[in-house]
């Protein structure tokens, strides 16, 4: 069982590490508290876990079907917009007095899971196989599949969130804005090329 629980750390640090709209969230937020990279985890494993169940359960050709898959990129293109939006809005104010972003940590961790089209196409091709892989060891494979899964979640995020709080006080102001304004532009982008793609599948 060890060689593939190693594989499931592997491939699950490889999607966690890749710069998202989590990751964005999890820097920008981070000014205020050194435990926001745990809190968005915590609301990342709201999503995810009942996401896992469903697929254990056979549901995971539901994210395959193409409506489903336009309403994800539609919807979700639209909200990390407007999530940008308001960081890049708010990226003086968040620095230079301490004000908060107009979202909570857990929030912006459903939020960027649930909004994030990627997030559930990935579990429905990479996360399946995984989850069919944990089966030959049984229900336990499974629940040790989940276990590793949200441990690299929660320790890559909180890494993350650790050291941009401690290290802040070493960037200037104009950097630490600078930061933050290409974290917004990074919800922003993602939100206009999954709008894009959404449209492109209606077309």
């Amino acid at each position: 069982m060890f060689p593939f629980l190693s594989s499931v750390a592997l491939v699950s640090l490889s999607g966690v590490m890749m710069p998202g709209p989590m990751f964005a969230v999890a820097v920008a937020r981070s000014y205020r508290s050194e435990f926001v990279g745990l809190k968005i985890a915590l609301g990342h494993a709201i999503v995810e876990v009942p996401l896992m169940l469903l697929i254990y359960f056979g549901f995971g050709r539901f994210f395959e079907r193409e409506p489903v898959q336009i309403t994800l990129y539609l919807v979700g293109g639209a909200i990390l917009i407007w999530m940008g939006i308001s960081m890049f809005r708010k990226r003086g104010s968040v620095i230079e007095r301490g004000r908060d972003l107009p979202y909570r940590s857990v929030v912006a961790g459903v939020a960027t899971s649930l909004l994030n089209p990627l997030f559930f196409l990935w579990w429905a091709a990479v996360g399946s196989m995984l989850i069919m892989k944990s089966l030959t060891f049984g229900f336990i494979g499974f629940v040790l599949l989940i276990t590793v899964h949200l441990l690299c979640d929660f320790g890559w995020l909180t890494f993350i969130s650790v050291l941009v709080y401690r290290t802040k006080s070493l960037w200037g102001g104009k950097v630490q804005v600078g930061l933050l304004a290409a974290c917004s532009l990074l919800l922003i982008g993602f939100g206009g090329w999954f709008l894009s793609s959404g449209f492109r599948l209606v077309a």
